[in-house]
């Protein structure tokens, strides 16, 4: 018999018990439709959050930090530096000498929000990170104005009102330095104001101020760092350069290293593995679909007995019955596959909204949101043709294997005993 044959009597037997069906059908619709709308979500979800790492991380940067006794007195020393400017894959290399103990205020004597001071070489470190220190006022001093410094944006900006300095205003710093403890008083122009920058791998340079190398030499040695940044050329790279300036010291475990993409890529797998864990929860309702499909089918088989040993008795085959009731689970398949898809597309849009709503901040007085009002992670489901394929495959596959056991049953009956079945 003819395949359009054979699906057309099985298009048929399907009608005439509509509401058994629509039933069987719902239960594949079901799993389908989770699988389609988790996968969409997670893809969403996984694009979201590598699209704001790679906005606040610096792929290309990484932060050399020293752990107890690097160099000498906890800093890497010049020559350090040098030999990292020499290592293959490097672009550049800047060093940094923060101090975090310190005061810093205006004329009127008012303290701005300031977390850390960075002596830095500002020709470098503009290059190294251009749209971090960004002014919206003023210029970046030149490495020969030891006495300017520049503002990170809410040192000076308090919940976006008038700024406490301007660019040309006076501000004295007032440091406390620990080897051995003193305290240091120097007074600085405002040379910029940076915009908003965020946070990035580095830190939030918003709570930061700039002063150049030569500036800081009243606090301490100026040929002496605490920080180093490591521009590299590629950033699939990261990881081997990062060996490579690890192996620059004579002790490599008293250094850290921050690999931003080494971050990324931990978070992608975590993240594939959440959406592999939900996508296999969702198929569970699939399978419990299929054994809606393998009962329905039984009963089927039951009722049709008769009509399956005249069918049997007029020459048709066993292979025959078979391929009609398989015919019936495909078409179930393939119906519940097509409705599936498009629900799990509506699916994934609803949560997407729900959770985008869930995930707005907070509008109360807390801590964090005084250091930064964080824009909430916007989720928009992201399709990919081949989860929609595999979905769809994997519905009939489902219909077909847990409707071979009624269809191999039907086939077998003995075509005498079928037409004395009542």
């Amino acid at each position: 018999m003819k395949a359009s044959k054979i699906f057309g009597m099985a298009l048929d037997n399907l009608k005439q018990r509509k509401l058994r069906t629509s039933l069987t059908t719902l239960g594949v619709v079901i799993g389908i439709t989770a699988i389609i709308g988790l996968a969409a979500l997670g893809e969403g979800f996984r694009f979201g959050i590598k699209e704001r790492m790679e906005q606040g991380f610096e792929l290309r940067v990484l932060v050399v930090l020293p752990i107890g006794a690097a160099g000498t007195y906890g800093h890497f020393r010049l020559e350090e530096v040098e030999k990292i400017k020499k290592l293959e894959g490097v672009e550049l290399v800047t060093p940094m000498n923060t101090i975090t103990k310190m005061r810093i205020a205006n004329k009127e004597n008012t303290t701005l929000n300031v977390f850390t001071l960075g002596a830095v070489n500002f020709s470098e470190i503009t290059q190294m990170i251009p749209e971090r220190l960004t002014p919206i006022a003023g210029e970046i001093p030149s490495p020969e104005e030891n006495d300017t410094i520049v503002l990170g944006y809410k040192t000076c900006y308090l919940n976006e009102t008038a700024p406490l300095v301007h660019v040309g205003d006076n501000v004295t710093v007032l440091a406390q330095i620990d080897e051995p403890p003193y305290y240091v008083n120097k007074t600085f122009r405002v040379g910029a104001i940076l915009g908003k920058s965020g946070v990035s791998a580095i830190t939030n340079f918003d709570y930061w101020v700039f002063v150049p190398f030569n500036a800081v030499a009243d606090f301490r040695k100026v040929d002496e760092y605490n920080v180093i940044l490591v521009k590299v050329i590629d950033p699939e790279n990261s990881e081997q350069v990062a060996k490579a300036v690890e192996n620059v010291f004579e002790n490599p475990y008293s250094i850290s290293i921050i690999v931003p993409i080494a971050f990324m890529r931990q978070v992608d797998r975590i993240l594939n593995f959440v959406q592999l864990f939900l996508l296999a929860i969702a198929s569970i309702s699939l399978l419990v679909a299929g054994i809606g499909i393998m009962n329905i089918m039984m009963v089927s088989v039951m009722e049709r007995t008769r009509e399956i040993g005249i069918l049997k008795a007029i020459g048709a085959k066993s292979r025959t019955v078979l391929a009609m009731f398989l015919a019936e689970a495909t078409l179930i398949g393939l119906l519940g596959g097509l409705i599936g898809i498009f629900t799990g597309y509506g699916l994934s849009y609803g949560l997407a909204y729900g959770l985008s709503n869930f995930m707005q901040p907070q509008q109360g007085r807390t801590a964090l949101r005084n250091l930064e009002a964080q824009q909430a992670l916007k989720i928009t489901p992201m399709f990919s043709p081949e989860w929609t394929i595999i979905a769809f495959i994997f519905a009939i596959i489902i219909c077909i294997i847990f409707g071979l056991y009624p269809a191999r049953k039907a086939a077998k009956l003995n075509p005498v005993e079928a037409l004395r079945y009542e």
